[in-house]
């Protein structure tokens, strides 16, 4: 009978320590985007050579002239966290020169590319893709050389789809 009882009182401060710590709260796309920032320079510590760079709106994979309101935030805050990393971070929203399409943002199309980085004196571009899975939404991010295109870095990631992040994935969410 104490062995029943002490089984009983094992399993019971057994719940009680499972419950007593709550659950992780998921990394959320500022989080995950760092993260990646910090992977990108420590992949390539000479990066920051390739300064300044501008960012170009991430698009969807399945449709690389469509974006949405994920694409343009997922830009923005990869070029603050790789700013943070040491990068010099042009920014182009503030030059008359940049066409900026109202419902894309500033999409980069690789024949673009040259024309835009010397009209932005920029040495270096971030590009990046993103995708809608069922349960997770995969971004794709890299710095790319913008005198030959080649990609001096790069980091992807998966963000948990919730409510937020798909009113964020809706393309009329401009």
């Amino acid at each position: 009978m104490a062995v029943g009882f002490f089984t009983l009182l094992l399993s019971a401060c057994s719940v009680l320590d499972n419950n007593s710590a709550p659950p992780e709260p998921k990394p959320d796309l500022s989080e995950l985007a760092h993260q990646a920032a910090e992977r990108i320079v420590a992949g390539n510590p000479d990066i920051t050579r390739y300064s300044p760079m501008i960012a170009a709106t991430f698009v969807d994979i399945d449709n690389l002239s469509q974006s949405s309101t994920f694409g343009r935030i997922s830009s923005e805050i990869m070029a603050s966290a790789l700013a943070r990393q040491g990068m010099q971070v042009r920014e182009v929203k503030m030059r008359d020169s940049m066409f900026i399409e109202e419902s894309v943002g500033e999409l980069i199309l690789s024949r673009q590319v040259q024309r835009l980085s010397a009209q932005h004196d920029a040495r270096s571009i971030l590009m990046g893709t993103y995708a809608q899975g069922q349960d997770y939404v995969y971004v794709s991010a890299r710095v790319v050389r913008s005198g030959d295109a080649m990609v001096l870095g790069t980091a992807d990631f998966r963000l948990p789809l919730n409510n937020n992040t798909r009113s964020l994935l809706d393309a009329g969410g401009w």
